[in-house]
């Protein structure tokens, strides 16, 4: 019988190592798997590389992981706003590595490791500094550069509702980055608000198929 949840959220990340490249879901706070998170900062897994939109908020979730200094190396696309004060204290102090890249090309990359593609031309960051060392071509009439899928380890991500086939229904906008995330790791953690009964997810709102995730967690109520 496939049985992919998990007793606990620490289960669920027990086996994230030194090193590993993890993905984290959510758009500041929208979609952001904290739970997981949390879980993550017990583990203690340190020289983490962590690709996500931003670099965390206030002193919660993805920027209680910056702070916990178990973050090697970000790669997203918005590290700085108001309330990152945690990224920007360690950035300055040369205490961890950005890899900044734009939204859209941040996107692509994930899911063009997910959908197997060895590389995309876009002509977003031509003739900017995020296009040093990458290749470019004259398509057209139009200068693109090459940029590389990024895959990763385990993915930590955030829905609604899932089943034991570790099948996922999301709540509006929280699903933003999570759909390409799980088909972009080895292993993709979901962590949900409910675990529901085979069949009673209806087939046309699943958005990711249970093919593309490892576990399924219950967030722990506090």
């Amino acid at each position: 019988m496939i049985d992919k949840t998990v007793e606990s959220l620490s289960a669920a990340v027990a086996d994230v190592q030194d090193g590993a490249t993890v993905m984290i879901g959510g758009f500041g706070n929208a979609g952001m798997p904290s739970a997981l998170i949390d879980a993550l900062i017990d583990r203690g897994a340190r020289e983490l590389t962590i690709v996500n939109n931003n670099a965390g908020n206030g002193e919660t979730g993805l920027a209680a992981l910056l702070k916990a200094g178990l973050v090697r190396k970000i790669i997203c696309s918005f590290p700085r706003q108001t309330d990152s004060h945690i990224f920007d204290a360690l950035y300055r102090a040369g205490k961890i590595e950005l890899e900044l890249t734009p939204q859209g090309n941040l996107a692509e990359r994930i899911r063009a490791a997910g959908a197997g593609i060895g590389g995309f031309f876009t002509p977003t960051g031509y003739g900017t500094l995020l296009a040093e060392g990458k290749e470019t071509r004259l398509i057209n009439g139009r200068h693109y550069v090459l940029e590389s899928p990024i895959h990763a380890d385990f993915a930590l991500i955030k829905a609604l509702r899932g089943d034991r086939w570790g099948n996922l229904v999301y709540r509006k906008t929280a699903r933003n980055f999570g759909p390409i995330m799980a088909m972009a790791a080895k292993c993709a953690i979901a962590q949900v608000s409910e675990i529901v009964g085979l069949g009673e997810l209806d087939p046309e709102t699943i958005i990711t198929p249970g093919i593309f995730v490892q576990r399924v967690v219950l967030q722990e109520k506090k």
